[in-house]
C-alpha cells in the first residue's frame, strides 16, 4: 500500500485522528501537508514527518473558494463539538459548525479536484462519524453536519468516478480524542451525572464493543483507502463504531 509519489492534505491534522492519519499517510510514502489553526502544533508534527504546514483558519470561507490545491488525498478531518438542546442552541454555534464541517470540506474537495482529474487520481476521505448515519440529542448542529458531509461525499464519487477520484466517509463511534474528552464534561453536566459515569451511561450504551476508538485505528483505514488497493471503493461509508450502527 505504498503511497510514495503522492501529496496528502490533512486539515484538523495538528492532533487527534487528523495527526494520525498524517502519521499513517506519511508511514507509507505521502508527503502530508498539515493543515490546522493551531500553527505551532501543525508545523511541529510537520517537521517530525519531513511534510510541511498550513496554518489555516477554515473558517474563512472566502479565502478557501480562490484556493487551488495540487494534493492527490485529501482528508477532511477538522471539527468540533457542541451539545445543547435545540431550543437553547446558539444559531451562531450552529452556522459554525456547518461552516467548519460540512462548507469548508466542499471548498476543499472543489480546490482539489481539478488537479486530481488531470492527473486521473485522487482520494477524498471524510472523517464523517457514526452521527453521520444516527441521530443523537443535543447535537443538532453536529449531526446535521456530518449527515450533510455524506451526501457530499457521495455526489463527489459520482462525479469523480470516469475521472480515477474516488470519495468515501469512515464513521467512528466516540475516538479517544480531544474532541471527546471535552465532551465527556459537557454531557456529564447536561446529564447530571459524574464524569466517570459518562461512557457506560450516556456514549457506549449502544455499542457492543465497549471502548473508545483509537486514532491510530481511523488512520489505518483512511490509509487503505488513500492506496492504489482501494481504487474500486467509493462512494461508500465505513463504519468503526464497535457495533454501535448495527442496532
Amino acid at each position: 500500500m505504498t503511497l510514495e509519489g503522492r501529496k496528502a492534505l490533512v486539515t484538523g491534522g495538528a492532533s487527534g485522528i487528523g495527526a494520525a492519519c498524517a502519521r499513517a499517510l506519511a508511514a507509507r510514502g505521502a508527503k502530508v501537508v498539515v493543515a490546522d489553526i493551531d500553527a505551532a502544533g501543525a508545523a511541529a508534527l510537520a517537521d517530525t514527518l519531513g511534510g510541511t504546514a498550513w496554518a489555516v483558519d477554515l473558517l474563512d470561507t472566502e479565502a478557501l473558494a480562490g484556493l487551488s490545491l495540487d494534493c492527490d488525498i485529501l482528508v477532511n478531518n477538522a471539527g468540533i463539538q457542541k451539545v445543547a438542546p435545540i431550543e437553547e442552541f446558539e444559531p451562531a454555534d450552529f452556522r459554525r459548525i456547518m461552516t467548519l464541517m460540512l462548507e469548508a470540506p466542499f471548498l476543499l474537495i472543489r480546490a482539489a479536484l481539478p488537479h486530481m482529474y488531470a492527473n486521473g487520481f485522487g482520494r477524498i476521505i471524510n472523517i464523517s462519524s457514526v452521527h453521520g448515519l444516527r441521530a443523537s440529542a443535543f447535537k443538532s448542529a453536529y449531526v446535521s453536519a456530518k449527515h450533510g458531509l455524506e451526501g457530499l461525499s457521495k455526489v463527489t464519487a459520482l462525479e469523480g468516478g470516469q475521472h480515477g477520484v474516488t470519495s468515501n466517509c469512515i464513521n467512528p463511534g466516540y475516538v479517544r480524542t480531544p474532541l471527546v474528552e471535552k465532551q465527556i464534561a459537557d454531557q456529564a453536566l447536561l446529564h447530571g451525572i459524574p464524569e466517570s459515569e459518562v461512557l457506560a451511561k450516556v456514549m457506549l450504551t449502544e455499542s457492543a464493543v465497549k471502548r473508545l476508538v483509537e486514532p491510530e485505528e481511523v488512520a489505518s483505514l483512511a490509509a487503505w483507502l488513500a492506496s492504489d488497493d482501494a481504487g474500486m471503493v467509493t462512494g461508500a461509508s465505513y463504519t468503526m463504531d464497535g457495533g454501535w450502527s448495527a442496532r
